[in-house]
């Protein structure tokens, strides 16, 4: 975990909002194409569901969504032509900690 990686992802709103919604993904995005495709949203959420629900172009929320990736706060699976995303827990558990021991 790189605290000032994370820091710098947070920082921007829109990031911090992506967070989030991937925290309770069923609240904030619409499962249906998913069970189409025979998927839940524990898999994560696609890239496109994200990019509708935030109104910015498919480029920017690419841009974004490596950045928190990068940063540890997501992990992103790929399935067919898809790409989903979800929030790795493990480092946003460690990132917490890491705040209240050192802030």
């Amino acid at each position: 975990m790189e605290p000032l990686l994370i820091y710098k992802a947070l920082s921007n709103e829109t990031r911090r909002q992506i967070v989030e919604w991937l925290k309770n993904p069923a609240d904030h995005f619409d499962d249906t194409k998913h069970l189409e495709e025979g998927l839940t949203l524990q898999i994560g959420v696609c890239v496109a569901d994200i990019q509708t629900k935030s109104g910015l172009a498919q480029s920017v929320i690419s841009s974004y969504l490596s950045t928190l990736e990068k940063s540890g706060l997501l992990e992103s699976e790929r399935v067919g032509k898809w790409t989903f995303y979800r929030r790795n827990e493990e480092t946003i558990q460690e990132f917490s900690e890491y705040i209240q021991k050192q802030l």
